[in-house]
């Protein structure tokens, strides 16, 4: 079932990825995506500079094999999927800085040498937007 969030540049995480079959183990567990969630609110609700990217979870991006996995996305941006982070506040930070120079581009494409290191040699997709490819 699809549930309306607001429009605006986010970071959509899933929060059921597990990094490997050994980690969620048990009933109780929380799983891998759900301490990314948890990091990156409280990485945003640490600095006023992340106010403009709202965090979103859902369950299953279907990027399994490349968990902990994040879609970020803007109205009429290209999209990105950027996966295989550590469930912590390290990645977290660079994920949310990276978002932020995303929401301030505009077309969502941010020139590599403003990337922030964490994220280099995570992206695994990009999406355009609806009506749109990239040139």
């Amino acid at each position: 079932m699809l549930k309306p969030v607001a429009p605006g540049p986010a970071v959509v995480a899933c929060n059921t990825c597990r990094r490997s079959s050994d980690t969620g183990a048990g009933a109780d567990a929380r799983r891998d995506g759900a301490l990314l969630v948890e990091a990156l609110r409280a990485v945003q609700a640490s600095d006023r500079r992340y106010e403009g990217v709202a965090v979103q979870e859902m369950p299953c991006l279907f990027a399994c094999t490349d968990a902990c996995t994040v879609h970020l996305r803007g109205p009429d941006k290209v999209g990105y999927v950027l996966g295989r982070f550590t469930p912590d506040q390290e990645a977290a930070r660079a994920i949310l800085d990276y978002a932020v120079l995303y929401a301030d581009s505009e077309a969502g494409q941010v020139p590599y040498r403003d990337w922030p290191e964490g994220v280099k040699g995570h992206f695994l997709t990009r999406t355009p937007p609806a009506g749109f490819v990239v040139a």
